[in-house]
């Protein structure tokens, strides 16, 4: 029992040591390459910025029959079903890396940023204050209308989006 005490102390001495040195954040380009602020192309001068999206699984859980249940004669159990519950995960969309057209950053002016809250109140996905402020709300209610027209799964507003909300003209040569 002493042993093991001393053990303990010894391992905890040396962590406590390991320690003294301060905990600095590692570099957060080495962490995530693609959160990058946008590119200006020169030749189409559009803007592109990049980002990762996070793969999707799904749970299916099932019941798997093990032994059928033994019925009598005269129609009553006897011994009920056994089953097995059976968990698996499974890969609907893998993990990506992305690049998009977005808006310029000199078009990202806070009466724009304000123009987007409201077009995105008006549809039902933003309910908090018109700001000017492209914050952690303005940013999750653009995930959702993305995700609702199918565009890329950011908290970024890309040009896609900024045109179906009527706030980015449509080139002609799309139309």
């Amino acid at each position: 029992m002493k042993k093991s005490v001393l053990i303990f102390a010894a391992v905890a001495t040396v962590l406590a040591g390991c320690l003294a040195e301060p905990v600095t954040r590692a570099d957060v380009s080495s962490i995530a390459p693609l959160d990058t602020a946008p590119v200006i192309s020169a030749e189409t001068g559009t803007c592109f910025s990049r980002a990762t999206t996070p793969a999707v699984i799904e749970t299916v859980t099932e019941q798997i029959l093990v032994q059928p249940a033994t019925i009598r004669s005269d129609g009553s159990v006897e011994t009920p079903a056994a089953f097995r519950t059976v968990t698996r995960q499974r890969i609907v969309r893998e993990r990506r890396e992305v690049e998009f057209e977005t808006p310029c950053p000199d078009v990202l002016t806070p009466s724009f940023v304000a123009s987007v809250q409201r077009a995105l109140r008006a549809r039902g996905y933003y309910r908090g204050a018109i700001s000017g402020e492209m914050d952690g709300t303005t940013q999750s209610a653009i995930r959702a209308f993305q995700v609702a027209m199918d565009d890329i799964d950011t908290g970024t507003l890309t040009l896609r989006a900024s045109r179906a909300l009527g706030l980015v003209a449509v080139p002609r040569e799309s139309l």
